[in-house]
């Protein structure tokens, strides 16, 4: 096997060009078995197989920088730089990122995982490098669909303007760009990358930096002329318009071309765009037909590429079906995202309502200020990005809608704790970020009857409102989320309810209700959760009531102007208050709500949030093990705290 022989680019190097398509082949079927058993990023992968082969063998890594913008599409990259022995741990505990990070590798330069950083982090490490006298070319690879997020196009704004010699590899697999260039343009490409081409226009730079205020007369004179003949060949070009040279498009599977172009572009003075066709998911036919839904997938059969369903529905298809269902009656509902109609469940209403759907590629910040002209044109939007993502939009959240008020609804998905892709994906910040923002109000819907009345509510309200949810199952219904919604006020979870066998207590005598239990004065604890928690608490209430510890719950539908006193007339009589938040503590709404029920008298209390730091990759039981909100430590949390004196 060729792979595993390639400890470091330089073995890579050593490989005779007519054992390429080996190991190519090689890659690919390697990425496939392991991403079909732990899941993970399949479709972008097994498009770049050829051109970061291409990359590792032109480019001296870690003397010269490769830096992948998001990072999903690293796997064949880390394969080739020294870590192919531990791919198969890829998203696993302790196991690889499916993400660069600069503690597994010299070879990763940046912790990526959100879109349009990478031509920022480049010159920026470019121009870093050129301050210290240091040698090295970096290369940002980046494709078209991280292209439409501004700070990719701010980032080539200013390379630009310093010209400094930044290397720009699109990886164009007609996602969100279509091709704008032909025949003519093809032949341009060729002739600047010739040597004779590179050297007049090097030397007429040179001789014009001479001439005194040149780069006010001459210089701009020059400037424009040249910009204006580009356009005459090269219709709509871009990027030649912000001062890049333009090469391509390239075959992105073609070794021997992507080599031969790269080895030019080296030589280039000024910052260059090398534009590279592929196609996701290339070799295996279920990514190529489908390359959505395999850009992020699960474990799934690799004989036909199908992916086991279960009977459970998650948030995510329960706010799809819900929000079908309201549109029909609503003509002035729309829905926004940010390149993610698959992942959000907004798909379904891109198919049934096309006219009403909007996906605007990678622009969160966009996806929300236009949210708000859509409101203050009288209809009803609905925003729905991931947690993480929306990070990216909080001051258009504050100036744009939450300032005018507008009725703008925002869905959080994957909020809280997110399984296996690791840091940079958590949406752990969204509760203290957005809490304190005037005249917006924070929902955590539990089950999905509650997340049905939550939605409904939402887009009732003449002001901004955000519902956060996790990347779970919805959890087994309780009746008591069924009921009508009053703002402020959580959802009071009798233990009876998710137990009613453990609700019966053993003494030496046997069976015994628990109403005479209650005259005994059983311990009682509260817990008082995130919607998203439900699940994990439930199953803790279950563990103390075994210890004859009644445990009943508090769940948190408003994370933000809760009803304090309405909390407090059920816990004012317990032997504890847990609280149990799935965001970061310090800003919580538990931090804010134990405060509150201190200044009442009541001090028998403990707050379970997640810690001041970034959570790495594992399963969902996995990191709440790691962060002590798994159920029995959740329980032990409380039974400590009933019992301290």
């Amino acid at each position: 096997m060729l792979l595993s022989k390639i400890n470091s680019p330089d073995d890579l190097k050593k490989l005779p060009e007519d054992q390429l398509p080996k190991l190519s082949e090689e890659i690919r079927k390697k990425i496939i078995e392991v991403v079909g058993k732990n899941g993970g990023h399949l479709a972008s992968n097994l498009g770049v197989v050829e051109l970061t082969i291409a990359l590792h063998r032109v480019f001296n890594s870690p003397e010269d920088a490769i830096i992948f913008d998001v990072s999903h599409q690293c796997y064949v990259h880390k394969m080739l730089t020294g870590r192919f022995a531990d791919f198969s741990t890829i998203r696993k505990k302790n196991g690889l990122s499916g993400f660069t990070r600069r503690t597994e590798s010299k070879h990763d330069f940046f912790d990526n995982g959100h879109a349009s950083t990478s031509i920022s982090q480049g010159l920026g490490l470019l121009t870093a490098w050129n301050l210290q006298k240091k040698n090295g070319k970096v290369v940002a690879v980046i494709g078209d669909g991280s292209l439409t997020g501004g700070l990719a196009l701010e980032a080539m704004n200013h390379a630009g303007q310093l010209g400094k010699n930044l290397i720009v590899v699109l990886n164009d697999n007609k996602m969100s760009i279509s091709e704008n260039t032909g025949a003519v343009s093809k032949y341009l490409s060729k002739l600047t990358m010739s040597g004779f081409y590179q050297n007049i226009r090097h030397k007429i730079d040179l001789a014009l930096s001479k001439i005194p205020n040149s780069n006010r007369h001459i210089g701009k004179f020059v400037y424009r002329f040249k910009r204006s003949l580009k356009a005459l060949f090269l219709s709509n070009n871009f990027f030649t318009d912000l001062g890049f040279e333009y090469v391509g498009p390239l075959d992105g599977h073609n070794i021997g071309e992507l080599e031969n172009v790269f080895k030019d572009v080296k030589k280039l003075q000024g910052p260059v765009v090398v534009h590279v066709v592929t196609k996701k998911g290339k070799g295996y036919s279920p990514a190529e037909n489908d390359p959505a839904a395999f850009h992020g997938i699960g474990p799934f059969l690799i004989s036909d590429g199908k992916v086991e369903h279960f009977d459970t529905m998650s948030f995510t298809e329960c706010f799809s079906q819900t929000l079908l269902e309201f549109a029909e009656k609503d003509k002035r509902i729309t829905a926004i995202t940010a390149a993610m109609a698959k992942g959000t469940g907004l798909d379904a209403f891109a198919r049934r309502f096309p006219e009403r759907f909007f996906d605007v590629g990678i622009a969160e910040e966009h996806a929300v200020t236009f949210a708000s002209g859509l409101a203050a044109g009288g209809l009803k939007p609905l925003v729905a990005i991931y947690s993480t993502f929306m990070q990216r939009a909080v001051d258009q959240i504050i100036h744009d809608v939450a300032l005018p008020e507008f009725p703008v609804v925002f869905c959080l998905d994957r909020a809280g704790l997110v399984p296996s892709d690791g840091e940079t994906h958590q949406g752990m910040f969204d509760i203290a970020l957005l809490r304190t923002v005037p005249n917006l109000t924070i929902l955590s819907p539990a089950t999905a009857a509650d997340f049905k009345l939550s939605l409904e509510w939402a887009l009732s309200q003449n002001k901004p409102v955000v519902l956060r949810y996790p990347k779970s199952t919805c959890p087994t219904e309780l009746k008591c989320f069924s009921q009508k919604i009053e703002e402020g006020r959580g959802v009071y979870v009798k233990c009876e309810e998710f137990a009613p066998a453990l609700s019966l207590k053993f003494d030496e005598d046997g069976l015994e209700d628990v109403s005479v239990q209650k005259k005994k004065k059983l311990k009682s604890v509260l817990f008082v959760s995130t919607g998203s928690m439900l699940s994990e608490v439930i199953q803790a209430s279950r563990n103390l009531m075994i210890e004859n510890i009644e445990a009943d719950i508090y769940s948190l539908r408003f994370l933000n102007k809760v009803d304090v006193n309405h909390l407090f007339e059920y816990a004012k009589n317990r032997d504890a208050v847990i609280f149990v938040e799935d965001g970061i503590c310090r800003g919580g709404v538990s931090e804010e709500l134990e405060y509150e029920l201190l200044k009442r008298g009541f001090n028998k209390t403990a707050v379970n949030a997640l810690p001041e730091k970034f959570l790495s990759q594992g399963t969902r039981g996995e990191i709440c093990e790691d962060v002590k909100m798994d159920p029995r430590s959740l329980a032990e949390c409380a039974y400590k705290v009933v019992y301290r004196k």
